[in-house]
């Protein structure tokens, strides 16, 4: 399966430049015969707004006759892709990216973590739980960058059974060393193809970094920008590789399975809602300061 990971520029505030853009994109890989794409968040319409009325009048409905002209140009190469936009429900509006296929919207992602930065100051939290989707022969699952930067919804995709995980991000400059660990570190993790899609070009003071990457199951990066410059990146994988947990160095003598192997048990504290250093208490409810 090849897929083929979208590096590109954004124009602010402009879905109809914008929706050019991806159109080019899905011809250009889908000439290469790729099966999936993914492009950067917010690829729509832009990640830098300064107020949530100014974000809302860029945002749509996931009904919007834009994804139904998406799901037509996909149809013609038989390819599915990832894109990110501002998706708008009731009162409600998401940092959003949404799976489409030649028969439409498979689904849509609603970004959970939110930084401090951009869009996400004004955006409400996302609601809809992490699971892969089918994209073709492959199970997909979402996310949206500084999601990235949290280990356990990447797990929750990968127990769930995602083959790849398709990240569109707007890393700016100042995240280049996330861009260069984050996605070689979340595959190994959880053995699966990790598709880090980034941005390039300048937005309301902000500076792209690029390095978009696509990583193995092993953490090998097999294809990675070096500049910040508008490219896409293309990479042939095999899902069995993903889909094989159990990894024989030496037959007998060094076998690791990182899902079998897990000791859930001992993780507790991962899901509670503050870290015993916020609350002062230890993992098993005691005082942090050890007795005089």
């Amino acid at each position: 399966m090849l897929i083929a990971c979208v590096q590109s520029d954004v124009t602010f505030a402009n879905i109809t430049e914008n929706r050019k853009r991806i159109a080019e994109h899905i011809h250009a890989a889908g000439k290469m015969q790729a099966k999936l794409v993914v492009l950067p968040e917010c690829m729509l319409c832009g990640y830098a707004y300064e107020s949530r009325e100014q974000a809302w009048e860029h945002a749509v409905s996931i009904n919007d006759e834009v994804f139904i002209d998406i799901a037509r140009l996909a149809a013609t190469y038989d390819l599915h892709l990832t894109f990110g936009f501002l998706e708008k429900s009731g009162d409600q509006l998401f940092n959003a990216a949404a799976l489409v296929g030649p028969s439409g919207v498979v689904g849509c992602y609603r970004k959970v973590h939110l930084p401090a930065l951009g869009v996400d100051r004004f955006v409400d939290r996302g609601d809809i739980p992490y699971q892969p989707l089918q994209a073709g022969d492959a199970r997909v699952g979402m996310a949206i960058c500084y999601d990235s930067s949290f280990p356990e919804p990447m797990r929750v995709l990968a127990l769930a059974g995602a083959d790849i995980i398709a990240l569109g991000t707007n890393w700016p400059v100042t995240a280049y060393r996330t861009a260069e660990i984050v996605p070689p570190a979340r595959s190994m993790e959880n053995h699966l193809f990790f598709v880090a899609a980034n941005r390039v070009g300048s937005e309301g003071g902000f500076k792209f970094c690029g390095l978009s990457s696509i990583c193995g199951p092993d953490g090998v990066v097999l294809a990675q920008s070096k500049a910040d410059q508008p490219e896409i990146l293309y990479a042939d994988v095999n899902l069995a590789d993903a889909r094989n947990k159990r990894i024989e160095r030496t037959p007998g003598a060094h076998v690791i399975d990182r899902f079998e192997d897990r000791c859930p048990d001992f993780y507790k504290a991962v899901a509670a809602a503050k870290p015993a250093s916020l609350t002062g208490k230890s993992a098993n409810n005691g005082p942090t300061t050890p007795p005089v």
